[in-house]
Formats: C-alpha cells, structure tokens, sequence
C-alpha cells in the first residue's frame, strides 16, 4: 500500500522491514529493502528538523520580551541569530532530503550522479543525501580548492 505524505512524496507502508534492520553488502544493491530503509531514514531525518523548526518559531514568538540589561539583550540577540542560522541550515536540508526521496521515487538513489556507481552503503547511511560516491566527491572537493585558490 502507498500513502501519500503532504501530497508530494510517496511513503511505502511496508511491514516487511523489521525495525533492526541496517543494508548489507552481501545482499543486492538498492534491493527493496535497502530503498525502504533510506526512505524511512529520511522521512524520519526530515520530521526530525520539520520539528525542530517549528519549535523554534514557538520560542521565537514566545520569547519576544523587552530586557532591561544591554549585555543580556544582547546574548539573547546573539542566541536567537544563531539558532535562525541553524534553522536556515535545517531548511536547504530538507531541500536536499526532499531530492533524496524523488530520486528513491525515480529509482536513482544510491547511486553516483556523476560515475553511475553504487555509493557505498556505508556512506549512504552515514549521509543518506549524498549524491556522489566517496571518491567523486573528494575529486569534486579537490576541484573546487584548486579554482577556489586562483
């Protein structure tokens, strides 16, 4: 069975995947459990920083206050610059779990977008929005501080 989440994004309702369940290298890549696995990892990623998110609006709306002291005011000020860099930074991530999810849709995940290699299981959990495999992104990485250098 298919639900549809927001309206957007598929979420297979499986009950095949038990809960303990981490990709092996023995078994074949991408197979219907691995993309399972992934796609609960993100949807899950992502509710996590939805969340996050909404509670820092909450505490934004809720802690608009008027404080007598300068310096006070002013670590607060700071706090809160600092907490809306954070929620910027969870924001682009949804963006880039967002793309994660369409290319499970697509059947593209998991793989290199540059080389067309399998990523590395390992690398993938670790960064289950990584769009390239360890060795292109170091490439690409290397690439970017030589023209970053000129």
């Amino acid at each position: 069975m298919t639900n549809y989440v927001d309206g957007k994004s598929k979420v297979k309702n499986e009950s095949f995947l038990p809960d303990d369940y981490t990709p092996a290298e023995d078994e074949p890549f991408m197979n219907d459990r691995q993309v399972e696995y992934f796609r609960r990892k993100l949807h899950n990623w992502k509710a996590e920083l939805l969340a996050g998110s909404r509670d820092t609006i909450e505490a934004l709306q809720d802690g608009t206050r008027n404080i007598p002291d300068v310096n006070d005011r002013a670590s607060e000020e700071t706090d809160r610059a600092l907490e809306l860099r954070t929620r910027d930074r969870a924001r682009k991530l949804v963006g880039k779990i967002d793309a994660a999810l369409r290319r499970i849709d697509e059947g593209e995940f998991g793989y290199c977008s540059v080389t067309g290699e399998p990523i590395s299981l390992k690398r993938l959990d670790a960064r289950p929005i990584a769009t390239m495999s360890l060795e292109a992104q170091e490439k690409h990485e290397r690439r970017e501080k030589v023209h970053r250098d000129d």
